[in-house]
């Protein structure tokens, strides 16, 4: 059987940041790492659940809502994958996702998609939890030069 992509490259060097995970004809998807993997901090469910919440109904509601063709956790618990159409910059991808985090940050009122018809398991979802995740990946983008794109090693 053959191996797929992401076990191929080595979770022991990755560190927070937005990656290029892969292309894929005209998808890109981005490795948007909140966490250093195997190092023993995971985001619990809850924050997780949020932060997918909001940050995909920012990140559809964007100026690439066009693009955007996916938003979600990674079941190890270290980040999420976005897949956008190509054609839009990395550079471009990695300044709209601060102003979705922005937008998050800044969120008042109730997560989107709060209510039991909304959601499977919509208990589970605390927007404070959610803005610290957030806030702390944002440090992470401001801190990753433009342009560079490629995990490490």
């Amino acid at each position: 059987m053959e191996r797929i992509a992401s076990f191929s490259v080595d979770h022991d060097l990755i560190v927070p940041g937005m990656y290029i995970s892969r292309v894929d004809g005209d998808v890109v998807t981005y490795d948007l790492r909140t966490r250093r993997p195997n190092a023993g901090s995971y985001m619990d469910n809850v924050t997780m659940h949020t932060v997918e919440h909001m940050l995909a109904t920012y990140l559809r509601n964007s100026a690439i809502s066009g693009s955007v063709i996916y938003f979600g956790p990674m079941g190890c618990r270290t980040g999420f994958y976005l897949l956008v159409r190509a054609g839009i910059s990395p550079d471009e991808v990695k300044t709209v996702l601060a102003d979705a985090l922005n937008k998050v940050l800044e969120h008042r009122g109730p997560v989107f998609g709060a209510r039991r018809r909304e959601c499977g398991n919509y208990r589970s979802l605390d927007l404070a939890k959610a803005q610290a995740e957030c806030r702390a990946y944002l440090k992470v983008l401001e801190g990753q030069p433009a342009g560079n794109y490629s995990y490490p090693g």
